[in-house]
């Protein structure tokens, strides 16, 4: 008896607190977590020559809503099909070239926002990214190299749990070379 007492008030408690989530979800519609798929353009500037492709994949984040302001952090995993190659260096039998292909980014980070119309947030964003790079020449290799990403954007909800956003975003690996991306994506939030 005291177990279906139990579960008919959790039940109740549940049902009762429904209207109140989406009461909040109204008044901070930026409040939550967040799953979005990415694509756009990829550049990147390495021996001082310029390649472009294409990038892809998927974030995932969670963001608090508090006094004007949105503070997110987020995850995200992405591919490219960013190619280079150059002539690098002279063989005895003729120039040889060298081909970096950008393979997958992994990236960490934070955002600061502000919304703007109650519908639409814009925002900053810094972190930590890692990509993987293959080097072909006369023989093939790989590796990864740690960079930071700074980037803007804006984020605007199209349905109440569906967002559509625009960014443009910087990195610079170590030094060696650096990346501009201007990416959309199509988001969920729960």
């Amino acid at each position: 008896m005291t177990m279906r007492w139990t579960a008919a008030l959790s039940i109740l408690a549940l049902i009762g607190a429904t209207p109140a989530a989406a009461q909040d979800h109204v008044a901070r519609p930026f409040e939550g977590g967040s799953v979005t798929l990415i694509v756009g353009v990829d550049g990147a500037n390495r021996f001082s020559d310029w390649s472009a492709g294409a990038t892809y994949g998927g974030q995932i984040g969670y963001d608090w809503q508090r006094n004007g302001l949105v503070v997110g952090v987020e995850g995200e995993l992405t591919g490219s099909s960013n190619r280079q190659c150059s002539v690098r260096y002279s063989t005895s039998g003729g120039n040889s070239s060298l081909c970096v292909t950008t393979g997958r980014d992994a990236y960490v980070g934070g955002r600061l926002g502000t919304p703007i119309g109650g519908a639409t947030l814009l925002y900053g964003k810094a972190g930590y990214t890692n990509v993987e790079q293959t080097f072909a020449a006369r023989q093939t290799t790989s590796g990864t190299v740690d960079g930071f990403r700074l980037g803007a954007g804006v984020e605007h909800h199209i349905s109440d749990r569906t967002t559509l956003k625009a960014e443009y975003r910087y990195a610079n690996y170590a030094g060696s070379y650096d990346r501009h991306q201007a990416v959309v994506g199509l988001g969920f939030r729960f």
